[in-house]
């Protein structure tokens, strides 16, 4: 399987590495945005190993670690720079001396500080793709960020840009423009966002899907009496975390995922491989971005690509018990 991204006239295998979990622990007091602790020699070790087997893409942002996932990235990559493709994020600078957020911002001198922040800690001098990472900009805000994009752009900062946002409607808004070469949404088969794939499907443009395994709930790993440690995400109980709440799974979601094991398992697969393989049989257009800590975990979601797309009857099979149990 091989997707070509045309704005960068680049070919890649359908899977990405999402870079959120190897920031390690940030966020402001009493609220953990990150992946608990992590091991930055074993993070460096996963992201070399996805390179060795193929994978090319790499998705990150200057907000995840307050910079240290950008960080890592770099010390990683940087002697390979020419052979991947660098995906971040904008418009949540920090500070990452100080390891503190500033805010949200889309003004031009924030984005063009924020884009060089990025290419030191990344060690290149240029981004393949420099996404928005905030959804709450509107519409009517869209062109003038763009404009400032363009400048990067003109200047050999960045080769092509795109949006972090579920929203089909912003999405259209800003993929008008011939050099976004992404939107990244919420996917997965919790979260089957049909309308933005119908989008992505008629512009044929890269759709990068955050959250493939449901913030880790559909490897499978999880049951009733898991509990997350506090500094890990997926213990707060901030509105969109469905998948968890205090750091304890869904229990309606463990039911549907307990109902569909069987197939996501078909011809030996894992659960987590067989989430994967939904994701692909939604769209030729599809590149999910499974998170990481682990050079096991990465070549499990690396060997999900030799099994291939569920079927259409299966994808049918278990949107229709998800939807019903």
């Amino acid at each position: 399987m091989k997707l070509q991204i045309k704005q960068l006239n680049q070919a890649i295998k359908p899977l990405g590495m999402g870079c959120w979990a190897i920031g390690g622990t940030w966020g402001p007091e009493g609220l953990p945005l990150g992946w608990s602790k992590v091991d930055d020699q074993e993070s460096i070790r996963a992201l070399r190993y996805a390179y060795d087997s193929g994978i090319t893409l790499f998705d990150t942002a200057a907000t995840y670690g307050y910079g240290h996932s950008e960080k890592v990235l770099g010390e990683a990559l940087h002697d390979v720079r020419d052979k991947v493709i660098i995906a971040t994020k904008f418009g949540c600078p920090c500070d990452d001396v100080k390891k503190v957020g500033k805010g949200e911002s889309i003004e031009r001198e924030s984005i063009i500080a924020e884009c060089h922040d990025s290419l030191r800690r990344l060690r290149t001098d240029y981004i393949d793709i420099y996404q928005l990472h905030i959804q709450s900009v509107t519409v009517e805000q869209i062109d003038d960020v763009v404009e400032t994009l363009e400048i990067l752009r003109e200047k050999g900062y960045i080769r092509s840009y795109g949006w972090s946002t579920d929203s089909p409607v912003k999405a259209k808004a800003i993929m008008k423009y011939p050099a976004c070469s992404a939107i990244q949404f919420d996917l997965n088969i919790f979260a089957n966002n049909e309308e933005m794939i119908q989008l992505i499907d008629e512009n044929q443009i890269m759709g990068l899907n955050r959250q493939p395994l449901a913030m880790g709930l559909l490897s499978g790993k999880y049951n009733s009496d898991s509990r997350l440690p506090e500094d890990d995400i997926r213990s707060t109980t901030m509105e969109w975390m469905i998948y968890f709440n205090q750091g304890v799974p869904n229990s309606q979601l463990l039911k549907k995922l307990d109902a569909i094991k069987e197939i996501l398992t078909s011809d030996g697969r894992t659960m987590a491989q067989g989430a994967l393989a939904w994701n692909w049989a939604r769209s030729p257009y599809m590149v999910p971005i499974p998170g990481f800590k682990t050079v096991k975990q990465v070549e499990s979601n690396i060997k999900a690509l030799d099994f291939g797309p569920l079927t259409k009857q299966q994808v049918e099979e278990i949107n229709n018990i998800v939807k019903n149990k």
